[in-house]
């Protein structure tokens, strides 16, 4: 599938409703990572029903533990486009036999893309269809490729409009789940700060407590590259690989499981609660300058 303006060219695929490509028409410059599997094979997937891993890869829903994958399986499914034209496309997941053996909620998933000018609004909609409260996480995963081949993360800086200093935590190396008691700062010169390799040597950072309604990808000179504007979201993910020419910047409503969890979903923090019949609605934009 095909979106197209005078800005932007946008190609998104039906396995995982993921956006595959962004081309900036007017600098000529492709924006989305191309999914080299040298570094990651992916580009944009859309996580759910978990965001990132949950402790011991299962969750206890109802006295029943379930498998879970990292990210949830909603990347790896096809969805079906219901909704298309030149300017926006809707996809949908809904549940079925095979979902219901990891996550036993009957409920439909609906990924909304819209072009406006120099933006893609990506809308999330998930539809419980199920006679009991659903619980989950969803997020965004956009990875963000450098504009050159020859660049390296030390060739950009990230912004964060406003802010004077932004907490994260990391993960726990042997499990990847969470370890928010322990805190750190990342200090901003004029909401800037350089990016490293050295930043991700322990995987993500984590921003909890809806700290960021923007970031950016901008080159050293402070040039804007490419960013994300996420009002009202709880939490946000900052990753990359060694030596790969992209970041990844994510918005998150809810995150992975805190290590050691083992209680049901409905208690772990952050999670979304949504009722029977319910409809639960989030979205957010990448932006291009």
């Amino acid at each position: 599938m095909k979106l197209e303006n005078d800005f932007l060219c946008v190609e998104i695929a039906e396995d995982g409703a993921e956006v595959i490509r962004i081309f900036d028409r007017q600098k000529g410059i492709e924006l989305l990572w191309e999914g080299d599997p040298l570094y990651w094979k992916r580009h944009s997937p859309v996580l759910f029903p978990n965001v990132g891993k949950t402790y011991q890869n299962q969750i206890l829903i109802d006295g029943t533990l379930y498998p879970t994958s990292q990210h949830g399986f909603a990347r790896d499914q096809v969805f079906n486009c219901v909704e298309s034209s030149a300017g926006h496309a809707l996809f949908m997941l809904a549940s079925s036999d095979e979902t219901k053996k990891v996550y036993p909620y009957e409920f439909k998933l609906f990924i909304y893309y819209q072009l406006q000018e120099k933006e893609l609004k990506v809308e999330w909609r998930v539809e419980n269809c199920d006679e009991r409260t659903m619980y989950f996480t969803i997020g965004g995963h956009p990875a963000f490729r450098f504009a050159r081949r020859d660049e390296k993360k030390e060739d950009y800086v990230l912004k964060f409009p406003g802010k004077e200093a932004l907490t994260y935590s990391l993960l726990d190396p042997a499990t990847g789940t969470g370890r928010p008691e322990i805190q750190h700062v990342l200090e901003l010169t004029d909401g800037t700060c350089p990016l490293t390799e050295e930043m991700f040597a322990r995987d993500a950072l984590i921003f909890d407590g809806g700290q960021i309604e923007e970031a950016w990808l901008c080159h050293k000179d402070g040039t804007p590259y490419a960013g994300i504007r996420c009002d009202g979201f709880e939490n946000f993910g900052i990753w990359s690989v060694k030596d790969a020419p992209f970041v990844c910047l994510e918005p998150w409503a809810g995150r992975c499981d805190d290590y050691g969890f083992s209680e049901d979903i409905s208690r772990k923090i952050g999670i979304i609660s949504l009722c029977a019949k319910d409809i639960f609605v989030k979205s957010y934009n990448i932006v291009t300058r």
